[in-house]
């Protein structure tokens, strides 16, 4: 490896061979894809068949009723992955009370 002055590491090359190494990473396998669906799939039964349903909501079903600990979503991250991979299906209405988005099925 290249050494800059004062002899540690040069940045621009370990910068470029670590996100060369990161983009490989980052791929759309099949099984990663099939997790996505079924993510999806998951929210949009539960928010189907209970309108009205939070992000806390939503993530408490799929933790504890689906048994599915490693999805990765958070009450915070729900907000934007609904919008983001779900927006044609499902909508929200923010309540006056609390500001918290409130989902339903699109119509």
């Amino acid at each position: 490896m290249s050494r800059g002055p004062h002899g540690h590491p040069n940045r621009a090359l370990w910068s470029a061979a670590t996100y060369h190494n990161m983009s490989n990473m980052r791929g759309k396998g099949s099984q990663k894809k099939a997790r996505l669906e079924r993510l999806k799939n998951e929210i949009v039964d539960y928010v189907s068949n209970t309108p009205g349903a939070s992000a806390a909501d939503i993530v408490a079903f799929l933790s504890n009723e689906r048994k599915m600990r490693n999805h990765g979503l958070t009450t915070r991250k729900v907000g934007l992955f609904i919008p983001l991979h779900l927006a044609d299906l499902i909508s929200f209405r923010l309540d006056a009370s609390t500001g918290k988005r409130i989902y339903h099925a699109a119509a």
